[in-house]
């Protein structure tokens, strides 16, 4: 069963088939042929309005089909969420292109197809299912409710199951019946390609053999009235790099991509149409919305992405510019690409897609990857449109108005986000690809995972001890709230964050930070640019979302805060951890529900393995807003007699995870090995298990099998039950059918201390850990984390005395 998953550290990866839809219309070739030619589809909003504003154009999509997938009628809905059909409609097309079928347990082998559990979904957005949730805030408005009151009486609101960028991935793996690892990634403006990244992760690892890619963002009033209130926005089509710019353009869209292995392609007979190279991710721990002036984060990530691809700077002849149009952006990343190609950046060109179609947000890494790809295969730079004039402040080559002819073996895609989050990709011409794999930087290594630092913040708990003791002693306290019972964190979070620092802040990068800080000073590191910040956060920052968003229903498009908005974005939390400790190495935030905690603690072990950082800052946080308890008691299955013995916590949870050999050389003592995990899909729909308990079976078998541990050594399972009889029987039973010794122990943290949402797979794992320092049975143990969806990651933790570290 396992034989595939072996670590396979040169695994080059391939891209068979892509797909788009934006405002040049549907089909990745129409986009290609119309952006070569400079076409620009920025223009004055027909079907979406933005009343009140002065730049009330954007790159919209008119009169888009639905997707054929009908995510609606099993949910009981009829509206539509937009950015959940683009993804859909885009992913038709890259599956039916891919040359690689997915086959149904139980059915015959085809050399043109792979098993259902060895096909993943990686997807990223920035707003998501954004239109429901502003149609839930103007609902709670007309109500007479403000985000400030208890309950927002939105009632049995269903279309709140929209708004959660995992829904819109596990509606993606339901739609084709794709079982392995899904991620949802919400890095803002660099999503899609954060995504990828991630991907590429999971096919060189063995976990999956093919991964649908790319991301999705529709046109939303809340993104035209935030960037209006940053004045980001031109009230023209935007002019990336030219002296004349004054700001960006706004569009919607989507991309997707389907990434294999070379040899998985081959044996199929699929078609390949580039090969993703390397990436590189970093933090500037700089500033909410601002770049470095000087670039010096993001030249780190394109650095990273050139060496990854065993490549130097003067192989890279043409870069797809993030290029938003607004003053600081532009100069800012032209300032990047100097530093990191020197001598070399005189000649590169760099162009920008968002010229043409628009800043998409989440979904622009994906669809400017595809425009990056078509132009490696026709040899052809895409030009930036509505170029006037050089500034000297960018300096490099536009491709000013006109695209034109340049031979080219690799290029590579630059996207950059709020919260300093930044990623280039490199491709490589698939005519040109290597026949053999070289090693390079990211090559995964043989160097064990280790934890080395805790921080807990959750309830009335305020670290790891206390945490501890009140689940020692079964007590926390807790409090009914129209329905629903809530450990709310009752200490000050921001309590030791310097007051300017704080000034900004909200309640989730507060919490984040605080655990970040305890975790690091626990293991004696300082932060630096060796040192990653991976998220997870189920809700996200709801409470900034309603209270930036609110005002403007009720006052106007110019009642945006501008210094709400930058908080607004699901990773602004781990941009605030980056810029007060100093965390300026990978960074990413997963947004996979209730198993977003599993999904970030699997990223930054990738990471590692990836030799991309020497430790990563791995924290699951979630803050319990107005918002987001009217979100849980609408939903259903929370409140009354199947939710009478759930339980909400909100809090924040962060483990240091180092390389063995990093920690080694600083003299760090681990607390525990992360040896292995695993990530599977039940693909049965948004909102929907496998009752059976199929999908965390398979979780947990094969993150056995990645760490080596047979189920017959395990000492314990710590689980994802939380008092929910539909998703806690399915992994009960599934657990049963494991094959456990008699003296294996089954803990449930969560039904003692509440369900932290994002945060649980670190709750769980660092009572797990903690367990052995208080002499607890030293032995591999086994950690649940599953979305309400149906998505579940499971990982090995063993206490160091059982694998020692190699000297």
């Amino acid at each position: 069963m396992h034989e595939n998953r072996r670590l396979a550290p040169h695994r080059r990866i391939v891209i068979t088939s892509l797909g788009a839809i934006t405002a040049h219309g549907a089909g990745a070739e129409e986009l290609w042929q119309r952006v070569r030619g400079g076409e620009v589809a920025i223009r004055p909003l027909r079907e979406f309005a933005v009343a009140g504003l002065p730049a009330a154009i954007g790159g919209e999509i008119l009169g888009a089909p639905r997707p054929k997938y009908d995510y609606l009628a099993p949910l009981g809905l009829t509206d539509p969420e937009p950015a959940i059909d683009y993804a859909l409609i885009a992913a038709e097309e890259a599956m039916a292109g891919a040359g690689l079928g997915v086959l149904e347990e139980g059915a015959a082998p085809r050399p043109d197809a792979l098993p259902a559990h060895r096909w993943g979904v990686a997807f990223g957005s920035c707003n998501s299912g954004i239109h429901s949730a502003e149609k839930a805030v103007r609902r709670a408005v007309d109500a007479g409710r403000t985000v400030d009151a208890d309950e927002l009486g939105l009632g049995d609101d269903r279309h709140l199951l929209l708004v959660s960028p995992q829904f819109c991935a596990e509606a993606l793996s339901s739609a084709f019946g794709l079982k392995g690892p899904v991620l949802s990634v919400n890095t803002a403006c660099a999503s899609s390609a954060h995504a990828l990244a991630h991907a590429v992760e999971q096919i060189r690892a063995g976990r999956a053999d093919a991964m649908l890619v790319g991301g999705s963002d529709a046109l939303s009033e809340m993104a035209y009235y935030g960037f209006n209130s940053v004045e980001s926005l031109s009230s023209r089509p935007a002019r990336p790099y030219s002296r004349d710019r004054d700001g960006l353009s706004l569009g919607a869209g989507a991309g997707m991509m389907v990434l294999t292995s070379a040899e998985v392609a081959a044996a199929a007979g699929a078609p390949i149409i580039a090969e993703v190279l390397g990436y590189g991710m970093s933090a500037d721990g700089y500033h909410a919305t601002a770049p470095h002036p000087q670039g010096a984060g993001a030249a780190r990530a394109i650095r990273a992405a050139i060496d990854s691809a065993g490549l130097t700077p003067a192989d890279v002849p043409y870069i797809n510019g993030h290029g938003t149009g607004t003053p600081k952006n532009d100069s800012a990343e032209s300032n990047a690409v100097r530093a990191a190609l020197g001598d070399a950046a005189q000649h590169v060109v760099l162009s920008s897609t968002k010229s043409m179609i628009g800043h998409l947000l989440g979904a622009a890494g994906a669809v400017e990857a595809i425009v990056t790809i078509l132009g490696l295969r026709d040899q052809t730079v895409p030009p930036t449109a509505g170029f006037a004039e050089t500034d000297p402040a960018c300096g490099l080559d536009a491709a000013p108005n006109t695209g034109r002819a340049l031979p080219m073996r690799v290029a590579a895609s630059n996207n950059f986000a709020f919260a300093g989050a930044n990623a280039c990709v490199v491709y490589g011409r698939a005519a040109d690809s290597r026949s053999e794999p070289t090693p390079a930087a990211n090559d995964q290594t043989e160097d064990e995972v280790v934890v080395t630092g805790i921080g807990a913040l959750v309830g009335d708990t305020t670290d790891i001890e206390q945490l501890w003791a009140a689940w020692q002693s079964g007590t926390v306290s807790a409090e009914s709230h129209n329905g629903l019972r809530l450990a709310r964190v009752t200490s000050d979070p921001g309590a030791t964050i310097p007051a300017k620092q704080r000034r900004r802040m909200d309640r989730l990068g507060q919490l984040a930070v605080a655990t970040s800080e305890q975790a690091l000073t626990a293991a004696g590191l300082t932060a630096d640019e060796r040192v990653g910040v991976v998220l997870g956060t189920g809700v996200g920052p709801m409470s900034s979302i309603s209270r930036f968003f609110e005002p403007t229903v009720t006052g106007g498009p110019l009642q945006g805060n501008p210094a709400i908005f930058p908080n607004t974005v699901f990773n602004a939390a781990a941009g605030q951890v980056a810029m007060v400790l100093g965390a300026k190495g990978p960074t990413s935030t997963l947004t996979s529900g209730h198993a977003a905690g599993a999904a970030a603690l699997g990223t930054a072990f990738d990471l590692l393995r990836a030799g991309r950082a020497d430790a990563v800052l791995c924290t699951g946080a979630d803050e319990l807003s107005p918002y987001a308890l009217d979100a849980y008691r609408g939903a259903g299955p929370f409140t009354g007699r199947h939710g009478r013995d759930f339980r909400l916590a909100e809090g924040s949870v962060t483990l240091l995870l180092e390389r063995a050999d990093a920690a080694r050389e600083r003299g760090a003592t681990p607390l525990a090995v992360l040896a292995g995990y695993a990530t599977t899909c039940d693909a049965l729909g948004i909102a929907r298990w496998d009752p059976r308990g199929h999908g965390v079976e398979r979780a947990m078998r094969e993150a056995l099998a990645a760490a080596g541990v047979e189920p017959a050594e395990l000492t314990a399972v710590w689980t994802a039950a939380a008092g929910l009889p539909a998703v806690d029987g399915p992994e009960r039973r599934a657990v049963d059918r494991l094959g456990l010794s008699a003296n294996c122990a089954r803990h449930e943290p969560k039904r003692v201390l509440g369900d932290p949402v994002g945060a649980g797979a670190q709750l769980a794992a660092a009572l797990a850990v903690t367990a052995w320092a208080h002499g607890g049975v030293q032995g591999p143990v086994l950690v649940n984390g599953s979305s309400l969806g149906g998505t579940h990651t499971s990982f090995v933790l063993r206490p160091p005395a059982a694998a020692p570290l190699a000297s």
